[in-house]
């Protein structure tokens, strides 16, 4: 399953590595469902792939951590503004991380299929805040339990254009 997901991985990773020369890129973070930094790069004018490295300690006593990245496919809803730099957005994506806790769960591995919303809010030409939400299936594979549950997050981040 490991093997699957590393293929799913680096398969979109080169997909979206043929880019045009002129796409603007960003670096950024975001908190909230964990933390996260992130590289993103514009595909077309309406439309992006994000790059994910996550970082998420859970429960009330932190006594599980997990390690994981995502792609997300970014789109913009046509043309639509919501005034003042307000700009809404969709996508899909695709989660995966491996956990460790302190409980008989042990060791085990996540993957995280979603769906998300979001808005961002042009602060100035490099800099954007964002929010977003997003949910899917959340498949949990452990050495002492496996179960399938429905996933949500939600974030707010922060983008840096580093050329256009």
């Amino acid at each position: 399953m490991l093997s699957l997901m590393k293929k799913t991985l680096i398969g979109l990773l080169a997909l979206s590595a043929i880019s045009t020369a002129s796409a603007a890129n960003y670096v950024g973070g975001s908190i909230g469902s964990g933390f996260s930094i992130h590289y993103q790069t514009d595909r077309t004018a309406t439309s992006a792939m994000r790059y994910s490295l996550n970082l998420d300690a859970t429960q009330f006593d932190f006594n599980q951590l997990t390690l994981g990245g995502s792609v997300d496919y970014l789109s913009n809803f046509g043309s639509q503004s919501l005034g003042s730099g307000i700009s809404p957005y969709y996508g899909l994506g695709l989660g995966a991380g491996v956990g460790i806790n302190d409980n008989s769960n042990g060791t085990g591995v996540g993957i995280y299929p979603h769906g998300l919303v979001g808005l961002k809010y042009q602060i100035s030409t490099p800099l954007s805040l964002f929010g977003e939400v997003n949910a899917g299936p959340d498949i949990q594979l452990a050495s002492g339990d496996t179960h399938v549950d429905f996933g949500y997050g939600l974030r707010i981040g922060i983008n840096y254009m580093l050329n256009r």
